[in-house]
């Protein structure tokens, strides 16, 4: 499903250039749930960041595949389109526009782009219930401006829901738990489950702690470390980084 071989990127700014990634292969299968951990700056969001091609992330040598296609050479939009989904740790505000405005806008340019027809209001308001109801959002809440007055776990509740809605491929989910108290960590970690586990799509999960891990059961954790995959192994390499932190664990 998706293949990254040799990848190396670095980020652009006012100082320069700073090479983040520096040789990352990975592959995640269908069916497949993988959880990336690693310090800061080891370059998790970079990597999240170059797959959903955000600007100012420039690959400099290395390969993406997704779905068979080369990613690299897809605007944002066209990832998107082809099914993939990017979950922000920070998810952005849209003042003046409504969650339901902004999905359904979304979600018919999506099907608009694969030759689909795309869905009236009336079934598109059929659909956010139903993927509301997974999250226990009220519907209520999608009719307010995207994630504006949102605390920490309804802007994360909101954006699953989202996900719901677009019902992606492959999504990539940049540390869902920041910010999540012990409740809507365990709303969240059945909704990813209830939305992506599937024998046809798979789950780039970044984190830094294992609670997430307790409820979205990884099939493998990675070490991210200094740009590169350091260290590969199954759930009980998620327990073993915290019981015994990075450092230890990636010598």
């Amino acid at each position: 499903m998706l293949k990254i071989e040799n990848l190396h990127a670095e980020v652009t700014s006012d100082s320069g250039a700073k090479k983040i990634l520096k040789g990352l292969t990975l592959e995640v299968g269908a069916g497949e749930v993988h959880a990336i951990m690693g310090p800061n700056g080891a370059g998790k969001s970079t990597l999240a960041y170059v797959l959903g091609g955000r600007p100012g992330y420039e690959v400099t040598e290395g390969s993406v595949t997704f779905m068979g296609e080369d990613l690299l050479a897809m605007d944002p939009h066209e990832r998107a389109a082809s099914g993939m989904f990017l979950g922000f740790q920070y998810p952005v505000e849209i003042p003046g526009v409504s969650n339901v405005q902004f999905l359904r806008e979304a979600l018919n340019s999506q099907r608009r782009t694969r030759g689909e027809e795309p869905l009236s209001g009336g079934e598109f308001l059929k659909l956010a219930k139903e993927k509301a109801g997974l999250l226990k959002l009220d519907m209520e809440m999608l009719k307010r401006f995207v994630n504006v007055g949102f605390s920490g776990g309804e802007k994360k509740r909101a954006e699953m829901v989202h996900m719901g809605i677009l019902d992606p491929k492959l999504a990539v989910l940049d540390e869902t738990d920041s910010g999540l108290d012990i409740d809507a960590l365990k709303i969240v970690g059945q909704g990813i489950n209830t939305i992506m586990r599937s024998p046809d799509k798979g789950v780039l999960l970044i984190t830094h702690y294992q609670r997430l891990l307790d409820y979205v059961k990884p099939d493998h954790v990675h070490v991210l470390a200094d740009g590169r995959i350091v260290k590969s192994g199954g759930p009980e390499l998620a327990l073993q980084l915290e019981n015994e932190g990075y450092e230890a664990v990636a010598a």
